[in-house]
C-alpha cells in the first residue's frame, strides 16, 4: 500500500505510528493520525472501506509439538500448558485477569513466544514477518480478521484520499 502511494505523482511523505492492538483506533478517534489499519472483529471499524479479510493462525515457539499439526481448534490454544495468551491493557491502561503475560507491543510478545511463554493468536499475514524461532499453524474455528483502511469522515485531504485509493486498488 505504502509503496503504490508513493509512486502516484501527488505522493506526500507517509509518517508512520507503529502501534499496539486498538491503539490505532484510538489514534484516529482523537485526531493524531489522518488514516488508520483496523481489524475486525477486534476495533470499531463503522464508516471504513474494506481491505482484506483473512483466517487466523496460533504463533508458537519452533519445535512445539503442535507445529507439526496441519491445523488445531481455539480450545486447543487456550488450555496450552505453559503458553498462555498474552493480556493486553484496556483503553484505561489496566490489564485484564488471567494467567498471561502482560504485554504493550507486538516485538516484546514475539520474544516471549521463542522464548516459550507464551503464545498469540494473530492474521494469517502475520506468518509473513515470523522470526527464526516461531512456527504458525491454522486455527480452524478462529473468527475471520478484515482488515480495513479507516480515516475521519469529515476528511477532505487530497493526500488521505490517495492514500485510500492505493490501498483499496
Amino acid at each position: 500500500m505504502l509503496d503504490a502511494y508513493a509512486a502516484e505523482p501527488d505522493a506526500v511523505t507517509v509518517d508512520l505510528i507503529l502501534c499496539g492492538p486498538a491503539e490505532s483506533e484510538r489514534l484516529l478517534r482523537d485526531g493524531r493520525a489522518d488514516v488508520a489499519l483496523l481489524h475486525r472483529p477486534f476495533e470499531s471499524t463503522a464508516g471504513s472501506t474494506s481491505k482484506s479479510s483473512e483466517g487466523q493462525v496460533v504463533i508458537l515457539p519452533a519445535g512445539h509439538p503442535l507445529t507439526v499439526r496441519t491445523h488445531v481448534r481455539s480450545a486447543e490454544v487456550t488450555e496450552l500448558p505453559g503458553l498462555p495468551l498474552p493480556r493486553w491493557p484496556g483503553r484505561d491502561g489496566t490489564y485484564p485477569d488471567g494467567p498471561g503475560p502482560r504485554v504493550r507491543h507486538h516485538a516484546q510478545l514475539l520474544q516471549l513466544i521463542a522464548l516459550g511463554r507464551a503464545c498469540c493468536i494473530a492474521h494469517v499475514s502475520a506468518r509473513d514477518q515470523l522470526l527464526d524461532g516461531l512456527a504458525a499453524v491454522p486455527v480452524l474455528d478462529a473468527p475471520t480478521v478484515t482488515t480495513v483502511i479507516a480515516w475521519p469522515p469529515h476528511s477532505r485531504s487530497r493526500a488521505v484520499a490517495g492514500l485510500v485509493q492505493a490501498a483499496t486498488r
